[in-house]
Parts: C-alpha cells; sequence; structure tokens
C-alpha cells in the first residue's frame, strides 16, 4: 500500500484483534511514510516496509526468537542488514505492532488508540531509518524527532505528563 510516495508500505493483519479497529491499516501507512518524509528524504524511490499488525503472542514469539527475551512488547523493529541495502535491496525493514499491548498502554497512558498506533508506529520506522535510544543523548534526538513527525499527524506530544482518561 502507498500513498503515492516514493515509500511502498506492505501491512500484514496477523491476527484477528485488529478487525476490531478498521482504521489500523491506514493510520500505519500514514506514520512510516511521514516518518521517511522527514526523517529520511534522501530514501531511494521503491523503498518498502513491511508492518506486521499482530497480537502478544506473536510478537512474544518474535522478541523470543530474534532478541532472546520471552515476553510480549508493543512494536519491534528489524532493520534489514546494511551490506544487502548497499546491495540494491529495496527493503528498508520489517516491524510488528502487538494489538492488546498497544491497546492496553493506551488505556493506562489515557490516549486514544490511534494516537498510540501512529506512535509506535513511527517509532518502529525510526528504528529502521538508524535511530535508536540506547544512551539519553540518542533517547533525546529520537524522542524529539517523533514529537515533530506525530505533530505533522495531529497527535499530541506522546512525552508529556498527562493525566490518564478515566
Amino acid at each position: 500500500m502507498s500513498d503515492g510516495s516514493l515509500i511502498e508500505v506492505d501491512v500484514l493483519v496477523e491476527a484477528d484483534l485488529w478487525s476490531t479497529f478498521p482504521p489500523a491499516e491506514d493510520l500505519v501507512v500514514q506514520a512510516v511514510i511521514a516518518a521517511c518524509r522527514t526523517a529520511a528524504a534522501d530514501l531511494p524511490d521503491g523503498t518498502e516496509i513491511a508492518v506486521m499488525l499482530t497480537d502478544d503472542e506473536g510478537i512474544r514469539a518474535l522478541n523470543r526468537d530474534w532478541r532472546g527475551k520471552d515476553k510480549a512488547t508493543n512494536v519491534l523493529s528489524f532493520p534489514t542488514p546494511e551490506i544487502a541495502r548497499q546491495g540494491g535491496d529495496p527493503h528498508l525493514g520489517d516491524i510488528a505492532i502487538a494489538y492488546e499491548t498497544l491497546a492496553r498502554e493506551a488505556e493506562e497512558e489515557g490516549k486514544p488508540l490511534a494516537h498510540h498506533l501512529l506512535h509506535l508506529a513511527v517509532h518502529g520506522t525510526l528504528h529502521l531509518i538508524g535511530h535508536d535510544h540506547e544512551d539519553g543523548e540518542e533517547a533525546e534526538g529520537m524522542e524529539a524527532l517523533e514529537r515533530v513527525i506525530l505533530a505533522a499527524l495531529d497527535v499530541p506530544d506522546p512525552y508529556a505528563e498527562t493525566e490518564p482518561l478515566r
């Protein structure tokens, strides 16, 4: 799926839970393209990104098998190795987002589900582009970039202290 940009976003729905949130696929495409346009304007034509909308069980298996962490998480990113990209592989990488963790976090933080999904898709895309949050300076830079991208998508600052909606 594409919005006419030079980035191709393939969204794979792997868990039935996502059927309860029909706008998910379009939101993910918007977020990925916005992140690429803002943070990596020099991506070559035809760059591809795959996003899997899964559940906690699916993401737990990925997290266990690829990262050695036997637990569910909200989002995982798997960048295509640089050597493959230099060899002409147009695939930037894969992102997986878990529905239950997304929904639970959105509720706990008092955020609309759509806003949290947009944030996780942007976050995952920034990892594919090469951003990280392993140390304080990197984390601050990545969060600042997320804020800019999300503001362009009309999403409030996800790092602002807010009272949960109850």
